[in-house]
């Protein structure tokens, strides 16, 4: 889906455009290492319930979906994609000094909402950014984005360890000291004017080209983010049910950032696992994976145990989420890459929001137990992606590999 080779009829690169970009990934990850497993526990210590925290994490999600296509297309149209990030570090950072003010359900959930809504569209531009030098200039995306991985996971190390220093209210000055970098990275961020074309999630506001309304397309993309969004649960009340078992600070930031690990390193033998795997090996190992991964958590597992069921999150999502590109990449015209990643997103989005939603539910009545409906929804999943790969088109066996009919 990305070109591997530069066009000639471009100019130069702007100055340092590969360090620039990392550094771009590395600002708004920060911000993700300490909201994605901290968040909720500083939302605990408002005395808030797990249904109220469910909700407080749903809804903005619920928004993102909205907010953040209609800023791509701003940023799309305004010839500097730049200023809409300058604006979006600016109004997060504005919306977490407010939240300081905040300590009750409602102004909590309303502030949220809305820093979730400027923040949105943040990371998407980076990535359209990256996206263009690729195809411009053929910088490896690969290389520029790791690093924004390896700042998730040094962001989570250290609230883990300041979370068990100082408690909950540490998590908001860390966003606020992270959206603070998110600004100054804008600052200095690579101008590379108006995009070619769309980007994934200006293409959601546009109605999908007919190749990606196919039936057995359909069930594979809602069957995967069904499988992604299995995941609610685990980013919602990790942290806070591993605090309420007596882990340390430190201890929750080894469990989170061992996943996010996992996930890079099979990222990076992403290539030599394509060669030796089918597509759909790929797709359905995340997604059985993904059942067997809910039904083990709610068991007495030790902190060894989980370390090893976090690793498990290489195949729930990472090699999955291969698998599905690929499988996009053979169904999907090129000019048509931005609708196809735009509806992964939508779908990602808003299955994820649903189940965040639940969630605060299922883990107020059941309490760690609630995982088992997260294996559930991930059968569903894998059930909608066995539906996609039986109703595909006829396949035809050449050279002792499958390939689809044109």
């Amino acid at each position: 889906m990305i070109p591997s080779s530069a066009p000639s009829n471009v100019g130069p690169p702007p100055r340092r455009f590969a360090l620039r970009i990392a550094l771009l990934f590395c600002a708004p990850l920060i911000v993700n290492g300490f909201a994605m497993p901290y968040f909720p526990v500083w939302l605990s210590t408002l005395s808030m319930t797990d249904f109220e925290i469910g909700v407080v994490l749903a809804i903005p999600m619920f928004i993102r979906v909205i907010t953040a296509p209609l800023a791509g297309v701003l940023a799309d149209r305004i010839g500097e994609r730049v200023i809409v990030l300058i604006w979006s570090a600016v109004l997060s950072l504005a919306t977490a000094f407010i939240l300081f003010y905040a300590h009750s359900f409602w102004p909590v959930l309303v502030i949220y909402a809305l820093q979730s809504a400027v923040y949105s569209p943040y990371v998407p531009i980076v990535e359209a950014i990256a996206l263009s030098g690729v195809r411009r200039w053929g910088f490896d995306y690969a290389h520029m984005r790791v690093w924004g991985s390896v700042a998730f996971i040094g962001a989570t190390m250290l609230g883990g360890w300041m979370i068990g220093r100082f408690g909950g209210p540490m998590v908001l000055p860390a966003m606020a000291m992270g959206f603070g970098l998110m600004i100054l990275m804008a600052l200095a961020a690579p101008r590379v004017g108006r995009p070619r074309r769309p980007s994934p999630i200006t293409a959601l506001t546009e109605p999908p080209p007919k190749s990606l309304r196919q039936p057995d397309l359909q069930l594979l993309l809602v069957g995967v983010t069904l499988v992604n969004s299995s995941h609610a649960m685990l980013f919602a009340f990790s942290a806070i049910y591993w605090q309420h078992i007596g882990y340390s600070g430190t201890q929750i930031g080894v469990l989170w950032s061992a996943g996010v690990a996992a996930e890079v390193l099979m990222f990076f033998f992403a290539k030599a696992i394509i060669r030796r795997f089918s597509v759909w090996t790929m797709i359905f190992s995340g997604c059985g994976l993904a059942v067997v991964r809910w039904l083990i958590f709610p068991m007495d597992l030790g902190f060894s145990g989980y370390f090893v069921l976090q690793c498990f999150h290489a195949f729930t999502y990472a090699i999955m989420h291969t698998g599905m590109q690929h499988k996009l990449v053979e169904r999907v015209a090129e000019e048509q890459e931005a609708s196809a990643q735009g509806l992964y997103f939508f779908y990602t989005g808003f299955f994820t929001a649903i189940f965040t939603f639940l969630s605060g539910y299922f883990y107020a009545w059941f309490g760690v137990n609630g995982f088992y409906s997260m294996s559930a929804v991930a059968f569903a999943g894998c059930c909608f992606a066995f539906a996609g790969w039986y109703l595909q088109p006829q396949r035809l066996v050449s050279g002792g590999k499958t390939r689809e009919a044109s």
